[in-house]
Order: structure tokens, then sequence, then C-alpha cells
């Protein structure tokens, strides 16, 4: 929080933040995936020349920060790395500080937290657009390359419909929350307790653009799957929860995504995983070099997704 008896002004005129997908609305979304596409076939401009962006981590990453960092500097732009030792969001320094600080040196922040309520904090004391490059609540920059793979392979997102497998997480909840705004179904199988939560389900449900969009909630991974244009998961265990990986993994059993499941989904259907993987868990060792899986693609599309998430929200 602020200092006590400080009026806070958010200031920067037109400033957009990128927190959660929500904040783009499905034309957007279709518009910044189109533009990824044409980016990476014919290239791009250097809409960043002169800007300062700060990487603010919390949590370690190879893919988000490497292709953040790759995207910023193809764009013309600069960035500066700054780690949990460097900074130490609400325990080093109080979030307000730090957004106050780094607005007068940089022209937008991407932070990977653990909390999404450090995440908010810093965009409503921040003057410049603050992006999420994940947090325990979302994670939309993921989710716009997935989308970007899936378009690649498919042509179209309206009318598909993706399966995921596993937690109802930040990866789920922002997969749910976008692909019924792009016209896609969205079914998940989780186990009881893991289940994604009735406001995330509802919210989804309320930004589809077409009546045969649905969003189910199951138990059921073979259920989940049939007709499934994609099937998708992740980790059991996320960062920050190491404490309670032995008892996911016993939860999670009979959710491993692998060949024989993939069978039960459309012939043509794509196996997608936005890694790191735990081999022997969520997926068998090989799993992503499987004949249906796009997942090295999906990863190296964060780099052209995010240019064009970079262009939309600083280029303008």
């Amino acid at each position: 929080m602020h200092p006590p008896g400080i009026d806070v002004l958010c200031v920067m005129v037109n400033k957009r933040d990128f927190l959660s997908v929500t904040d783009l609305s499905p034309a957007e979304t279709r518009q910044i995936i189109q533009r990824a596409r044409q980016m990476k076939a014919q290239g791009w401009g250097q809409p960043l020349a002169g800007k300062n962006i700060a990487l603010l981590f919390e949590k370690p990453s190879l893919r988000t920060r490497v292709s953040f960092q790759v995207g910023i500097q193809q764009l013309g732009g600069y960035s500066i790395y700054l780690g949990q030792q460097e900074v130490g969001l609400g325990v080093r320094e109080p979030v307000y500080d730090i957004a106050k600080v780094l607005s007068g040196y940089v022209d937008c922040i991407i932070a990977r937290v653990f909390s999404h309520q450090h995440l908010a904090e810093l965009a409503r004391y921040a003057s410049v657009p603050v992006i999420n490059a994940l947090s325990d609540l979302e994670h939309p920059c993921q989710i716009m390359a997935d989308l970007l793979t899936i378009a690649e392979h498919k042509e179209t997102l309206e009318g598909l419909k993706l399966a995921f497998i596993g937690d109802g997480n930040n990866v789920s909840r922002s997969l749910c929350l976008a692909a019924t705004a792009v016209g896609m179904s969205f079914a998940i199988a989780s186990p009881a307790g893991y289940n994604l939560d009735e406001a995330s389900v509802k919210a989804a449900r309320q930004r589809s653009t077409s009546k045969s969009v649905q969003v189910l909630s199951l138990s059921d991974p073979a259920t989940a799957v049939q007709g499934a244009d994609v099937v998708y998961t992740d980790t059991w265990t996320s960062m920050g929860q190491e404490a309670e990986a032995e008892v996911r993994r016993r939860d999670f059993r009979g959710y491993t995504v692998d060949a024989t499941l993939m069978s039960k989904a459309n012939p043509d259907a794509l196996f997608m995983h936005d890694m790191p993987v735990h081999y022997g868990e969520e997926v068998p060792p090989g799993m992503l070099d499987h004949p249906q899986s796009v997942a090295f693609a999906q990863a190296h599309n964060r780099l052209h997704a995010q240019r064009a998430v970079l262009e939309f929200f600083l280029g303008q």
C-alpha cells in the first residue's frame, strides 16, 4: 500500500495495462493475433525506438524472459532485468514506491509476480503501462502465443473446441476467458477441489461471441477431449506450490495426457503445453515430440505474439 495521507493520482493519459486477457476486447485480441502473424511473416519496424522497459521478475523464467528481451530489442527498445534480489516487491520496498520510482525511468513495466494483488497495485500506482508476464491469477501473454499457434495450424479460431486437462490455475483461467472471446468452446477436466473457479467460468460464458460456444467444467479427461481440436495441459504443481507436490501427484493421478488420451480427441487435434514440463506427471517422456504436438512452436510463438502485444500497448 502507499504511505498514509498521500493522495494517489493515476496519471498517464491513455495508459493501458495488460493484466488480464479481459483487458482486450474480442476484436483487439483478434487484431493482435493477426498482427503477430503478419510480423512473423513480413518483419517489423522499430515502434519501441528510444523506449526503455523494465522486466520486474519475482519468478525465474526461460521462455518469458528471453522472448521479451529479444522482442524488445528487435522492436528497437532497451530492456533492463530486475530480479527478486534487486527489488523485492512489498518486501524490500513497498509496491507503491517501486511503481513511482520505475515510472520515472522507463516507459513500461513487464512484471512476473507471485501475487496478482501486487501486480494490480503496481499498475494502480505506475504512470506507465504494466504488462502481466505471469501472476497467480492469469498468464495473458502465454495465451496470446497459444491463440497464435492455434490460428497458424487451424487457420481459424471460430468454432474450435479446446480441452484443458489439469489444474484450474492461472493458465487455464486465461485460456478459458480468451478462448470464448474468439469463438472457441472450452472444456476443463480437473480432480475435485482443483476446478476452475465458478466466477471465471461465468465470465467466460459472458465473453462468448457465439451462441454455439460452450464452457464445460468436468472431472473426466476422456469426456473433456471428445470432439476437441486442441488438447492442452500444464504442470500439476506450479512454482510456489512445491510443498503441495506430493499431494498433487496423488490427486492428479489419471490426468496424464498421453497418446491414448489424444486418440479420443479429433484425429487432427493439436497437443499443447506451455512448459516447463514435469515428465512422468502431466505427460509421459517424449510427449512434446508426439506427431500432434505443437509445444515447441507454441514456445517460439511467445516471441512473435509478445512483439505484437508490445507494439499494441507501446507503439501507438
